[in-house]
Formats: structure tokens, C-alpha cells, sequence
């Protein structure tokens, strides 16, 4: 019941902040979120390494809670949630972030206090049904839900645009949601299974795969066209390139919080599901068929998103093109289909979390003192701001893949992982273009700390800057603790990422 009890604190508190005073909603968040925080943390310390929640030859699934829900002819929804070394750390980066999030909001959030708090409880209880659930109805019950608490985050709180880019966040990844959601319905239906449950379903793709042919299509072609509507619906929530054009407008207006969480929780969702349904449930055959055009739509996210960071003078935008660009190093991971690619991919979702988490906490602060993001309005403000200059600069270093923090430690993963690859047909040569993306990484970082923060002071606003306010720095700096203990030892999750993911690698069999 440990996971229930996650979702039902978060839920709860929802409630419970949502009818509380303005004036107190802040501190009782703070203090409702601590409690998902230190359960999920307990789970961390007790997990037992018990293999792929998905796969029944891969190990036991931890936590489980399961009961039938409601049967739709012969179809039976259940209550189905659990954990397993791919899940668990995702959660425990939902938590800490969510509480974290609430802190950074005590100084930029002053219009109804209470709302903005609920709804970030809100969308933590949802994403951590989203990395729980087993059975599919339920997982996309979690799934669309959380497109709600971010939709009027962005909408209520954010910038002079907010109602555009709120609309086109809810546009972009509910369309791609129905896609996905029709995309493997019909898959079930082809399947000899009664239940949504996903370890079942995925046995019955693995053993024996489509036994029914539907709009013409059987067996491996079914496969096929349901792997790559899954992918495409996937790859807008991730996202990379082409379908990357919702992120940097939803970035720019939403409050500093709401980034913290889609950069760091949201964007996740599209690469936890990609590694769950697409890279777990369909058999080498389906995957390898795409691996290559995948493979180069990853090297390409990189190197675009990189070069559009580049190009920015918005200090905000350039940390939202740098997630298209980090996400398409997962992705290369986890079409590699090795044990670090794919274990990497994972570990760069959870250190990407962290790292944009802490970026764009160190550009609210900044923000908040100065009233704007613009590098061409600001210099020097490293004198002014020593503390909150320091983590920006730590932050950028980590981005940038610098030794002993947990950046190095997920792009190395990655790129050894892909580079050896036999799955993927020229390997080598997309991973070194990929590569070349950390140069580029260097390039728009420092060349945004060598205006904003370094030289002569100068700031084109009537605004009175000094120290930020411990409360807004204190989150970065345990966001900065967790990144270098992860640089430092990373065996601290890939451990129990690699158990989760040698099932995976060793069930594509054929059928």
C-alpha cells in the first residue's frame, strides 16, 4: 500500500491547500509534499533490485498493489501499480523536485497562493501514478490528468503569452495522447489477452505476438505501424525534433516552478513511456526496423536543439532548447538497445531532471532580482548575486558533461553504450555526430555566462539587485548535492536501472 499511500498524500494535500488560507497554502504545501518525499526515499533505501516490473521471467514487481477495477466485456481494468529500478528513480525525482518547487515559488508566487499549491500537489500525485501504473487505462488516467494542473499552471501564472503557449501545450500533447491511446488499443485487440494489464500484455507480444489482423495488417506489420504511431504520439511529450515547438513558448511563460517541473518531471513521461511500451514490449525485429531513422532523428535533436540555444539571447529559452538537445541523447540510448545505452538513457532522465530543475530555479532567482531574462540587458551580476551566480555556474558545468557530476557520468553511459552497439547500423558514426553536440553544449552556455554574469555590472532596469533570499536558495543548493553524488557515484541508481534493463535486452525474442 505504499504507493497508494503516495498517491493519496499527494491528493489529499491537494485538497487540503486548495481551501487553505493564501497566507499559509505556501508553508502547508512545503510541509504536506515532505511526507511523499521521505516515503519515496524510504522505498528507495528498501528496494530489493527485483528485476522488470513488465516482464514475468524478469524478476518479481516491488511494491505491488493490485485488485480488479472494472470489467468492459471481456476486458478487465484493474488497479494495477508497482515499482522496479526504472520507475523507482523517477519517483523519487518527482517528490524531491515537487517539494523543491514549492519552496523556489515562495518569492515569485504572490496571486492566490493557495490554487498555484494545490495544483503542484496535484500533478505530483498524477506523476506518480503515471510511473506506477500497470494496467494501461489506468496509466492513461494518470497520464492526461497531469496535462491538467500544468495547463492552468501556465495558463493562470505565466507570461504576457500565456494563454498561447497553454493552449498549445494542451493542443500538441493531447493530440499526440489520442494517437498513442488508439495506436495500442489496437494493438490489444489483436492480442490473446483478456486483461490492459501491461506485464500480460507485453508476454503476449513477446511469445506470440499479434493473433488478429485488423485494417489489413497482421502479425509483424501491425507491429510495425502500432510501434511507430506509439513513438510519434511519444516523441511530441518528449519532445524532439520536428514536434519541439510547443516547449520553448510553454517554457518562457510559465512561472519559474511550473518550468522547474515540466523540464524536469514532464518531459520524462515521453521517454519513460517510450522505454516502457516501444523498447520493452515489441520484439528486436519491430525496433531494429526503425532503430537507424530513430537513431538519426536523436543526433539531429541534439544538434539543432543545441544550435537553437545558441541563437538565443532570452537567458530562459536557451535552457529550454538545451532539454531538446539533452533528450535526444536518451533517445540515441535507448535505441542503441545495450545495457549502457539504455541504463544510461534512464540515468539521463533522472540527472536531466535534476540539472534543468536546478537551471531554471537559478534563472527564476535571477529574474526575480533583475525583471529580466534578457542577456543583452545584464552583466556583472556575479558580484551582485555570488550565490546564485555560483550554482547557475555549477548548473552550466553540469550540462556541459563535467566530471564527477551526474551529466559526465549519463552522457559517458550513453555514448559508450550506442558507440559499441550491434544493433544499430552505423553506430559510430551517429553517436560521434552526437558527440559533437557537447561542443556546441560549451559553446551557448558559457557564452551566455560571459555576458550575464561575468564583466563590469551593468542592468538596464530601475531594479535595486542584491543576495537572493535563502529560501531561494537553499533548493538549488540540495539539487547541486544530489547532482554531484550521482557524478561522484552513480552506481547509487545504475545499479538498479541496469537490473531493470538486462530483461528487457535479453526478452526481444522472435515470434
Amino acid at each position: 500500500m505504499m504507493i497508494e499511500l503516495l498517491i493519496g498524500v499527494a491528493l489529499l494535500g491537494a485538497l487540503v491547500t486548495f481551501v487553505a488560507p493564501n497566507r499559509i497554502a505556501g508553508k502547508l504545501a512545503f510541509a504536506i509534499s515532505l511526507v511523499p518525499a521521505a516515503l519515496s526515499v524510504y522505498m528507495f533505501t528498501a528496494f530489493d533490485g527485483s528485476g522488470n516490473a513488465l516482464l514475468a521471467d524478469g524478476g518479481v514487481i516491488a511494491f505491488e498493489s493490485s485488485t480488479e477495477w472494472i470489467r468492459l466485456g471481456e476486458y478487465t481494468i484493474s488497479w494495477f501499480v508497482g515499482l522496479d529500478g526504472i520507475s523507482l528513480p523517477l519517483v523519487v525525482l518527482t517528490t524531491v523536485l515537487i517539494t523543491l518547487a514549492i519552496v523556489s515559488s515562495w518569492t515569485p508566487i504572490d496571486d492566490r497562493e493557495s490554487q498555484f499549491y494545490g495544483l503542484l500537489l496535484f500533478i505530483e500525485a498524477n506523476l506518480i501514478g503515471v510511473f506506477t501504473a500497470l494496467d494501461f487505462f489506468l496509466w492513461f488516467i494518470f497520464w492526461e490528468a497531469v496535462l491538467i494542473p500544468m495547463y492552468l499552471l501556465i495558463g493562470i501564472w505565466g507570461g504576457p503569452r500565456r494563454k498561447y503557449a497553454a493552449i498549445k501545450f494542451f493542443v500538441y500533447t493531447n493530440v499526440a495522447s489520442l494517437v498513442m491511446f488508439g495506436a495500442f488499443v489496437t494493438l490489444v485487440f489483436s492480442l490473446d489477452v483478456t486483461t490492459f494489464a501491461l506485464p500480460a500484455i507485453t508476454t503476449a507480444m513477446l511469445e506470440t505476438g499479434p493473433q488478429a489482423e485488423i485494417f489489413g495488417l497482421g502479425g509483424t506489420s501491425l507491429a510495425s505501424a502500432v510501434f511507430l504511431a506509439m513513438f510519434l504520439g511519444f516523441a511530441v511529450k518528449v519532445p524532439i525534433v520536428p514536434f519541439h515547438t510547443w516547449l520553448p513558448d510553454a517554457h518562457v511563460e510559465a512561472p519559474t516552478p511550473a518550468s522547474v517541473l515540466l523540464a524536469g518531471v514532464l518531459l520524462k513521461m515521453g521517454t519513460y513511456a517510450l522505454l516502457r511500451f516501444n523498447f520493452t514490449m515489441f520484439p528486436e525485429e519491430v525496433i531494429s526496423a526503425f532503430a537507424v531513422p530513430i537513431a538519426a532523428i536523436a543526433a539531429i535533436s541534439v544538434i539543432y536543439g543545441a544550435l537553437l540555444a545558441l541563437a538565443q539571447t532570452d537567458l530562459k529559452r536557451v535552457v529550454a532548447y538545451s532539454s531538446v538537445s539533452s533528450m535526444g541523447y536518451v533517445i540515441l540510448g535507448l535505441v542503441a538497445f545495450t545495457q549502457f545505452g539504455v541504463g544510461g538513457a534512464t540515468f539521463q532522465m533522472v540527472s536531466h531532471g535534476l540539472v534543468s530543475g536546478l537551471m531554471f530555479m537559478a534563472v527564476g532567482v535571477i529574474y526575480n532580482a533583475t525583471h529580466t531574462r534578457m542577456l543583452t540587458d545584464m552583466s556583472g551580476l556575479a558580484d551582485k548575486m555570488p550565490l546564485a551566480v555560483g550554482v547557475l555556474i555549477a548548473g552550466s558545468f553540469a550540462y556541459m558533461g563535467l566530471p564527477l557530476m551526474s551529466g559526465f557520468a549519463a552522457e559517458y553511459f550513453i555514448f559508450f553504450g550506442s558507440f559499441g552497439s550491434e544493433f544499430l547500423e552505423y553506430a559510430p558514426l551517429i553517436t560521434a555526430v552526437a558527440m559533437f553536440g557537447i561542443v556546441i553544449v560549451a559553446g551557448y552556455l558559457l557564452f551566455a555566462l560571459q555576458r550575464a554574469v561575468f564583466g563590469p555590472y551593468l542592468l538596464e532596469t530601475d531594479y535595486e539587485i542584491g543576495r537572493a533570499p535563502l529560501h531561494d536558495i537553499a533548493p538549488m543548493f540540495v539539487l547541486l548535492a544530489i547532482i554531484i553524488a550521482l557524478g561522484v557515484a552513480p552506481e547509487l541508481i545504475f545499479d538498479m536501472i541496469t537490473d531493470a534493463v538486462d530483461p528487457i535486452l535479453e526478452n526481444g525474442g522472435e515470434w
